[in-house]
Order: structure tokens, then C-alpha cells, then sequence
């Protein structure tokens, strides 16, 4: 049967406000990845001999390091890691606490209660508002930025405040432009540095004053920080509980997902404030039954192994390098990014005698049906699309052959900035 006749049942009026009430699935909007979905279907077709170059999704393109995935293997056979995992296996939690002392330098964490396994970020985004938020409580996001948090504080009943990020304030927020009112009310605030989509990095001053303003308005901080060992040109990996009294004030998330190709096998974890971790812990019992013991012990061992994210940095860089370089050479003003994949750069206002953008969805889909190039759209905070150097490309000459290829197809036309 459809979805039409089906909406035409009782079941259409039993939905909860928070998803839509008896209006879901109605809703007739198309949302910009879906948008982009459609528009590179739609340019294959049409162009079938043409080579899509997928420059728009946030995802590694290479598997997990071969030592992490033997690890695995090995681990799948052993009986004793058959069963629930529940809150996670102390071998894990000491590898973290182990992995934050070595890369970020930070002194002081208890693996046994100021660490604990999440089934990758999201999941620990989405739970964490249930430990805190009641309906008319306040989560300040920022914008663009990853919304699962402020998602889950609205199906809880609570409000979000967007703070943009803006090229001008270096795309950190602006803490003190937050009306005193909206700090009254609000019980977490949400940071992610390096940035996606901007790529922008934290500085260890920023995240002294964020100290500061935590305690002051006796807010909690989470700091989602799945790039932060991601970084470049002399930039040390930074951690937000490396920064003095940060374990007071709040938690840090991280994951394997991007640091180790391990996207699909979702494992990371959440340090910090003893107490914030024990009330996620609670939460997250009553949502799952924890990660496979045998991915938590291949993950332990990658986080013994920096060097492998270290090998995976080098290669974005060189990517970026690249990518920087040729759009450049075309007229954008593209600027490397301290960290992360990606790359954010402000769409052109059109082409000479000819298009014109007003968005930078606009631009985006012009690349997608003109160009073949597949980009993602940012207009929260100004007309900017992003570029992710996670882009399909096996070794060196390969990667210089697809920036060549694109910066081909970007220079038969002349764009307006």
C-alpha cells in the first residue's frame, strides 16, 4: 500500500509534535542533501561520460589502517567478547584517557570515571540533552555547524539560540553578544573545533574565556571534537580539556570516525566532568547495550598508535595544498584550513554576462549540473559552499590529476566575487 493510503488511517494522527504531529511525511520541502543527491543523479545522466568529481561528502576514502583491522579480526574470534559490551570495557577507556595524555596533553583524566564508550559522536550528542534539558531550557548552537544536539534539546521541549559563525570573528563565537537573558536560561552550550564545515581552529585562549563564561552563567560546555587531531603546518592537536578548569564546566566528545577512517565501525567516547559522564552513562544504559567489545579493542589500539592519524593528516594537507592553490589561481580567496577535511570557501555572486548566485545552494547546484563537481551548501552565516578533501583519489598523481581536472573545468568561465 502507499504512504498516501496510509496517512489516510488513524496512524496519521498519532505522530508526536516533535517530528511533525498529524502533519509528518506531508511536508513537501526537499532538503539540501537530498537537493544534492538528486541534482548528481541527475547530472550522470546527462553526462554519463563525465567523471563526477565528489568533493561534497564529509566521509574518509580509505579503510581503517591494516593493523586496526587484523586487530579486529583477531579480537571477532575470541568467545569472551561475544557478549554486551554494556558501558564499555576498561582496556578502552584506559587506551582514551592514555590517547588524550599523549596527543593533547592533557593531565588528570580517571579512565574509570571521566571516560566512557559511545556507539560513535551522534549518539552521544542525541542523549546527552536528555541528562539536562527541560522544556524551556536553552542550548546554544552554533551555526553552520552539526544541529543533533539542538535537534534533541527541541524534542525535549527546550529552545536552541544560534550564534553565527562569521568569517570576521574568525568563525568563533562571539560569546559576549549572547543576550543575558538566553544565559539565564541556558544549560549547554556546543562547540566543535576544528570546525565543520569552516574548518577554523580553537585557540587555547578561546577556550580559556569559554572557561570563564561557562562558570559564569553556570552552563555546560560540549565540545564536539572529532577533527582535533586532524590539523596542520605546525598546528598541535587541541584539546578543550587540556585548558585549565575545563573539566569543571564540561565534557569533550571524540571519535575514530575521521581521525582513523573508522566511520562505519562507530566508536568514540566522552571524557570529562565526572559527573556529566556518569549521567550519560545512565542515559546511554538505557539506549543501547554498548559497542562490540572486539571494535572497542581494535579501537584501543589505534588510539595507541597516533602516528596513524598523523599519516592520514599529511595526506589532507597535501590535498588542501592543492586544492587552495587552484582555486586560487581561479579568483576565489580560499584560505587552508587549520584542521578538519574541509574547506570553506564564499561562493562567487555569478558569472560574468551571465549567471547569477544569490545563495550558495545556488552555486553549489550550478557545479553539480554544469561542472560535474559536487560541493555542499552553507547559508546560515553568509553565502559559502564547502569542499572536503576526502575526494576518491589513489596516491599522489592521482589527487593532482583531479584538483587539474577541476581547476579545467572552473576556468572556461569567468565568475564574479
Amino acid at each position: 500500500m502507499s504512504i498516501q493510503h496510509y496517512q489516510e488511517t488513524y496512524i496519521q494522527g498519532q505522530f508526536a509534535n516533535r517530528i511533525g504531529g498529524e502533519n509528518y511525511g506531508k511536508d513537501t520541502n526537499i532538503y539540501k542533501f537530498e537537493k544534492i543527491k538528486r541534482a548528481k543523479i541527475a547530472a550522470k545522466k546527462v553526462h554519463p561520460d563525465v567523471e563526477l568529481i565528489d568533493m561534497g561528502v564529509g566521509e574518509p576514502d580509505e579503510m581503517a589502517d591494516a593493523g586496526i583491522v587484523a586487530k579486529l579480526a583477531e579480537e571477532a574470534a575470541k568467545p569472551e567478547n561475544r557478549g554486551y559490551a554494556d558501558n564499555g570495557i576498561v582496556e578502552f577507556k584506559a587506551a582514551a584517557a592514555k590517547y588524550l595524555k599523549e596527543v593533547f596533553q592533557v593531565d588528570g583524566i580517571d579512565p574509570e570515571t571521566e571516560v566512557v564508550h559511545s556507539i560513535g559522536t551522534k549518539p552521544a550528542l542525541a542523549m546527552l540533552p536528555t541528562c539536562f534539558i527541560n522544556p524551556g531550557d536553552v542550548t546554544i548552537m552554533t551555526v553552520p555547524g552539526y544541529p543533533v544536539l539542538g535537534t534533541h534539546t527541541k524534542y525535549l521541549g527546550g529552545e536552541v539560540f544560534n550564534v553565527q559563525l562569521t568569517k570576521e570573528n574568525n568563525f568563533l563565537p562571539n560569546l559576549d553578544a549572547i543576550p543575558a537573558d538566553i544565559c539565564k536560561r541556558a544549560k549547554l552550550l556546543y562547540l566543535n573545533y576544528p570546525n565543520n564545515p569552516t574548518g577554523a581552529a580553537a585557540t587555547v585562549e578561546f577556550f580559556e574565556k569559554v572557561v570563564a563564561w561557562a562558570k559564569q552563567h553556570e552552563v555546560i560546555v560540549v565540545h564536539d571534537a572529532p577533527y582535533s587531531a586532524l590539523t596542520y603546518d605546525g598546528v598541535k592537536p587541541l584539546s578543550f580539556l587540556s585548558v585549565p578548569g575545563a573539566k569543571d564546566v564540561g565534557v569533550e566528545l571524540h571519535s575514530l570516525s575521521k581521525s582513523y577512517n573508522m566511520t562505519g565501525w562507530r566508536i568514540g567516547f566522552v571524557a570529562g566532568n565526572p559527573l556529566i559522564v556518569k549521567a550519560f552513562s545512565d542515559v546511554k544504559d538505557n539506549n543501547d547495550s554498548g559497542q562490540f567489545i572486539a571494535i572497542q579493542k581494535a579501537a584501543a589500539y589505534g588510539l595507541a598508535h597516533p602516528e596513524i592519524t598523523e599519516a592520514i593528516s599529511e595526506k589532507y594537507s597535501r590535498r588542501h595544498n592543492l586544492l587552495v592553490a587552484a582555486l586560487n589561481e581561479i579568483g576565489f580567496y580560499a584560505e587552508k584550513p587549520k584542521g578538519s577535511f574541509f574547506l570553506y570557501v564564499e561562493a562567487p555572486k555569478g558569472v560574468k554576462d551571465g549567471l547569477t548566485f544569490a545563495t550558495g545552494e545556488d552555486f553549489s547546484q550550478y557545479l553539480i549540473r554544469e561542472k560535474l563537481i559536487s560541493t555542499v551548501p552553507w547559508d546560515d552565516a553568509g553565502r559559502f559552499i564547502r569542499f572536503s578533501v576526502t575526494f576518491q583519489a589513489n596516491g599522489e598523481e592521482e589527487e593532482k590529476r583531479v584538483i587539474s581536472e577541476l581547476k579545467r573545468r572552473l576556468t572556461d568561465v569567468e565568475f564574479v566575487f
